[in-house]
């Protein structure tokens, strides 16, 4: 089955991806088990890694060979500054990307299970760091092939993808939560990809049959949950589509799903006009699979030639 929507042509535009909303700063505490209320525990591991919606799919379509931009706002302290960097040696394009003058940058504290790789995200994002529909960059928006936005601040993200989708660019959100103004956004998107709980959130349906809905409500192409170890559940064009998870040794889940989006996309622009559906779902859980087997959102993140080899491989790797 084809997506049943075509890319911009890759001349005059100076990126393949672009990606508007969070970024993040990661405090990863692996421990033994998840804590008991009142108990005491040692440290596993600790490290202080880059994350963030949007940002992280970004730097997924860099390591897979696209260019990709990021837009969204840092902190001005030594978090910003790190968050900023990261992408850059990334090789991804932040140069419309704002510093918020006396905030400092999102973070979240992360612990995650070391017999599973589960992890529970506590988060905070200063004030000073929120966008409104006037911070939103209008030629840097258009100048993708695809943009992806993420639901934190859902007018800013409106008025993102309308503006991407009036030059002619799809658009794809990673929806993981009910907001005010999200069935407004939601309006703007052609391809949603949400957490699994977001569809029966949004709908009050059980989740094959809330995708049909919402891409009925919606007219988006394709509607898809991310389902972790289960792979992802799809509806297109009226049929659901069930792709399986590839099994990998898991250290830490986090991030997988800003990965899978971003190895959606990344899919997308590889097989351009001849995009399969579920050539497409397929890449991108393997993309997310792999990152898995390392601690952080982004380190685990592979190239291009490592998820062609997974691919190829049998399902179990």
């Amino acid at each position: 089955m084809r997506l049943p929507l075509s890319l911009p042509q890759r001349t005059g535009r100076a990126f393949d991806a672009v990606g508007f909303g969070l970024n993040s700063i990661d405090f990863l505490t692996v421990v033994a088990e998840h804590p008991r209320p009142n108990s005491k525990q040692r440290i596993q591991r600790f490290a202080r890694l880059p994350g963030g919606q949007a940002a992280t799919a970004m730097v997924t379509c860099a390591r897979l060979g696209w260019r990709a931009r990021y837009i969204g706002r840092f902190g001005d302290d030594d978090n910003g500054r790190l968050g900023r960097q990261s992408l850059v040696e990334e090789g991804v394009d932040v140069s419309a990307a704002a510093t918020a003058d006396g905030a400092t940058n999102g973070f979240a504290v992360i612990l995650v299970d070391a017999r599973s790789g589960d992890r529970t995200i506590m988060w905070d994002r200063h004030p000073g760091l929120a966008m409104t529909r006037a911070d939103v960059p209008v030629d840097a928006v258009r100048s993708g092939r695809v943009l992806l936005v993420d639901c934190h601040e859902t007018d800013a993200a409106t008025c993102a993808a309308q503006t991407a989708r009036e030059a002619g660019v799809p658009t794809v959100i990673d929806v993981e939560r009910v907001r005010p103004g999200i069935s407004e956004l939601l309006e703007q998107i052609d391809v949603i990809i949400a957490a699994a709980d977001f569809p029966g959130a949004l709908t009050g349906k059980s989740l094959g049959e809330a995708l049909g809905v919402l891409a009925r409500d919606f007219r988006a192409a394709l509607v898809c949950a991310t389902l972790g170890r289960e792979g992802s559940l799809a509806f297109c064009q009226g049929r659901e589509i069930r792709t399986p998870a590839f099994h990998v040794p898991v250290v830490d889940t986090t991030g997988a799903g800003d990965v899978f989006r971003g190895g959606f996309i990344a899919a997308w622009l590889l097989h351009e006009g001849t995009a399969e559906v579920e050539e497409l779902l397929a890449y991108a859980n393997a993309v997310a699979a792999l990152k898995c087997r390392m601690l952080g959102a982004r380190q685990g993140i592979p190239g291009p030639d490592e998820v062609s080899g997974v691919l190829r491989a049998p399902r179990v790797i």
